[in-house]
């Protein structure tokens, strides 16, 4: 299995998702876009990994255009996209829902509502984000809080608005790397937050664990694309 995995900035790594992919015998390539030049070509991919970002998808940057091109060619190509916070909201919008700005941030480890337990295991998933997803019509919502639409299906690309691949030294980079980064700014405590984080890795990383493998499993059982 090859997995094409995009990051959007050099701090930012696949973590336990990619510990994930890797347990199941995948080769990862992952690349930095926009930094390191265009993305990639589909060419033997059997999944995608999208990460998150600071922008927002409804900026005008040129590079996020041509990111939702490319997850609109990724399905017409047949590829399943497992995105992760922005790469979320670019599902969403790639594909006809709406992303919109939130009344306030949702930072820290939440549990979520899920149907079925088995695709998206209730959590605490660990939040960092200011927009939430509108998902199209076509989307199946697979878990909710009461703030936002917290993961769901659409064709064979799964969406998650949470984070399961941050360990605590990852976020440990994002708090340094913010400059806004006091309680009052955050509203939440970011040294209690990185302690979260640090004491609940062992079970992130099995959560993350479930969530290729429903990644996986999705892709699998729905090969119809949505773009035409």
């Amino acid at each position: 299995m090859r997995v094409l995995v995009i990051r959007h900035h050099d701090i930012d790594s696949a973590g336990f998702i990619a510990d994930a992919f890797e347990a199941r015998g995948a080769e990862l390539d992952v690349r930095l876009f926009p930094g390191d030049g265009p993305l990639p070509a589909f060419d033997g991919a059997d999944h995608i990994v999208v990460l998150g970002a600071v922008s927002s998808v409804n900026d005008p940057d040129p590079w996020i255009a041509a990111e939702l091109d490319w997850l609109r060619a990724a399905d017409q190509a047949g590829v399943p996209v497992l995105g992760i916070c922005f790469g979320a909201q670019a599902l969403c919008a790639a594909f006809g829902g709406r992303v919109e700005a939130m009344q306030r941030r949702e930072i820290g480890w939440t549990v979520v509502e899920s149907p079925d337990h088995d695709v998206v295991p209730e959590g605490p998933w660990l939040e960092f984000h200011n927009d939430r997803c509108l998902p199209p019509p076509a989307a199946d919502v697979l878990a909710r809080n009461d703030v936002a639409v917290q993961a769901f299906g659409i064709g064979p690309h799964l969406a998650v608005q949470f984070h399961p691949e941050v360990d605590g030294p990852q976020l440990k980079r994002w708090l340094d790397a913010h400059t806004d980064n006091d309680a009052a700014s955050l509203g939440i405590d970011p040294d209690q937050f990185l302690a979260d984080t640090i004491r609940e890795e062992a079970a992130a990383r099995e959560r993350a664990g479930l969530l290729v493998a429903s990644a996986v499993c999705i892709s699998g059982r729905i090969s119809g694309r949505l773009s035409r």
